[in-house]
């Protein structure tokens, strides 16, 4: 019965992140991971705001971060969009820093 339910669990991120050691801040890690990920045309920026979310700069990004859309699209959970869209689910690394990041409060 256990390898039955943990075989029906539609992702491999934990479903808790160990952040001893990790803090990260938006200007010096996470910038970087939504820049490449989310803010391409078309999709999270100032200019097409995609569903309405702006990860281009801080305060938007952070406001829209402490929301359990945030994670939950990223760590493609259940009944959620996955993102980032028709693109591979983002590292375990990147996830574990986005995730320690809004647990963190978001800081910048």
């Amino acid at each position: 019965m256990i390898s039955l339910v943990a075989s029906c669990k539609d992702d491999d991120t934990p479903d808790t992140v160990d952040c001893t050691g990790l803090n990260p801040t938006y200007n010096n890690d996470i910038k970087a991971i939504l820049d490449a990920s989310c803010t391409s045309s078309g999709c999270h920026n100032s200019n097409d705001l995609a569903n309405g979310f702006d990860f281009s700069s801080y305060t938007p990004a952070a406001a829209i971060s402490q929301g359990n859309r945030f994670l939950g699209a990223i760590n493609h959970k259940s009944g959620f969009s996955a993102m980032p869209q028709n693109a591979p689910k983002l590292s375990t690394a990147n996830i574990e820093l986005l995730t320690c990041w809004v647990e963190d409060g978001s800081p910048q």
